[in-house]
């Protein structure tokens, strides 16, 4: 169980870490994105980015999780479901800030870019799907 634990938690540290560097990358590097993002009125090129940010940091988080723990589906996805409770409410009080799609993409890719990036770790293994009970 405790390994279990570790693995979810592992997988949300490995998100912020890469969410947190990526955007501060983006920031650094784009000077246009850096000078509307505290008034958040994005173009659409900047949305794109941030969900590329996103993708990569749950697929990452996946991984990790995957790698460390290795049988349980329930621990694979559940840094995924704790990414979603924990946006939701973020969105919600973001909803005038963002165009629908970019909200409902975002938050419904949570869980399963996290089981994908767990079956990423799965097939670079000996190719043989792995059984997960929960």
């Amino acid at each position: 169980m405790l390994k279990k634990v570790l693995g979810v938690v592992a997988g949300l540290a490995v998100w912020l870490l890469v969410a947190i560097v990526a955007g501060g990358i983006m920031r650094r590097s784009w000077p246009a994105y850096s000078s509307v993002a505290e008034a958040m009125t994005f173009t659409l090129p900047m949305l794109a980015a941030r969900l590329t940010i996103g993708i990569v940091a749950t697929l990452a988080a996946g991984m990790v999780t995957a790698s460390l723990v290795q049988r349980s589906i329930l621990a694979r996805v559940m840094p995924g479901l704790l990414l979603l409770l924990a946006f939701i409410p973020q969105h919600v009080m973001l909803w005038d800030k963002f165009p629908v799609w970019y909200h409902l993409t975002f938050l419904v890719s949570l869980v399963p870019l996290t089981y994908l990036g767990g079956k990423i770790v799965d097939g670079a293994g000996s190719g043989l799907p792995v059984s997960a009970p929960l």
